[in-house]
């Protein structure tokens, strides 16, 4: 039987956060990795995570389907990972999530790849939300180029670099009052290595054809135990302010300019309205980590290893009992 070093896998959108997670399990696994993405000089970090050439880098832009048919060429797998939380100038929901993940699904299906396309539990075409509506019509427009496709759902991911509790952290170290915005939405955080184990075991072909996935960790929490959780973590007492949905509206209509862990969009406060948790249906099926076989890591297995530097005195403050 052929090793998997004989089998080339392109990810497009290798070089974020769940993307270097994805890349580093293929490289364990043996295969031999094209990461696509917009700026390669940005994606020197990705080298270190495989062998002496079994990574190789190169500059695709999903709005432009040249250089996404090359960098499919040859390959055996495509592994879409492209996705943004908030538009900016060319980089809307509509380009980068519908019309991006059309194009990566044509590629591969003239290549005759499989491919694994990541959306997020939420994507549902009638959502109030822009985004969950593209990620819809994305996953939509794979499975009309590659029907084999398998679509992986993973709910709010977290691990060292993401861009949800280390925010938090952030914002609790800086603000006495911390506004809350979705607080009783309930949510089931999925460790970013559990996500890029259950996407490598898709390229591994151990996945149902054409099934979608619904990836979630062991617990189903509201916002703001999450963040009770994060500020108990790190040590801060802010007061939690829970905002209505008509003020968290109005708020950000402001910060949506606003840079860095203050950002929030109004569509994202209409995304943190609906739960964001695996369905009973995907349970059932078994299409889900467990399912995989992948036991879900806690959130206070690894959150702590990466979040004790927002302490006052970072690894040396003592929890209170």
């Amino acid at each position: 039987m052929a090793s998997n070093l004989d089998t080339l896998v392109t990810v497009f959108g290798g070089s974020g956060f769940l993307g270097r997670n994805v890349v580093r399990a293929l490289a364990k696994r043996d295969y031999r990795i094209r990461v696509a993405v917009r700026r390669p000089e940005l994606a020197g970090h990705l080298q270190p995570l495989g062998r002496v050439g079994q990574i190789h880098v190169v500059q695709s832009n999903l709005r432009y389907p040249a250089s996404v048919e090359a960098a499919m060429r040859d390959s055996a797998v495509a592994v879409n990972l492209v996705a943004i939380l908030a538009e900016g100038g060319a980089q809307t929901f509509d380009a980068v999530q519908v019309k991006g993940a059309d194009t990566v699904a044509k590629a591969a299906a003239a290549a005759g790849a499989r491919m694994v396309h990541v959306s997020a539990i939420g994507a549902d075409e009638k959502s109030p939300s822009r985004y969950a509506r593209a990620k819809a019509a994305g996953e939509k427009a794979v499975l009309a180029a590659v029907p084999s496709a398998t679509i992986v759902r993973p709910s709010l991911m977290f691990g060292p670099e993401d861009q949800f509790t280390n925010r938090f952290a952030a914002l609790a170290r800086l603000l006495p009052v911390l506004p809350l915005v979705g607080a009783e939405t309930k949510m089931q955080p999925a460790y970013v290595g559990d996500v890029a184990t259950a996407v490598a075991e898709a390229v591994d072909g151990k996945t149902k054809a054409g099934a979608t996935y619904e990836l979630g960790g062991p617990e189903v929490l509201t916002m703001r135990e999450i963040i009770q959780w994060i500020c108990a973590t790190t040590g801060r007492d802010p007061t939690l302010l829970p905002l209505s949905v008509g003020l968290a509206k109005f708020q950000a209509f402001f910060l949506q300019f606003a840079p860095g862990a203050f950002k929030l969009t109004p569509d994202q406060v209409e995304l943190l309205q609906t739960d964001n948790v695996v369905s009973e249906a995907a349970k059932a099926a078994g299409l889900t980590l467990e399912g995989l076989g992948i036991a879900p890591e806690p959130m206070e297995a690894i959150v702590p290893q990466y979040l004790w530097r927002f302490r006052a005195t970072g690894q040396f403050q003592k929890k209170s009992a």
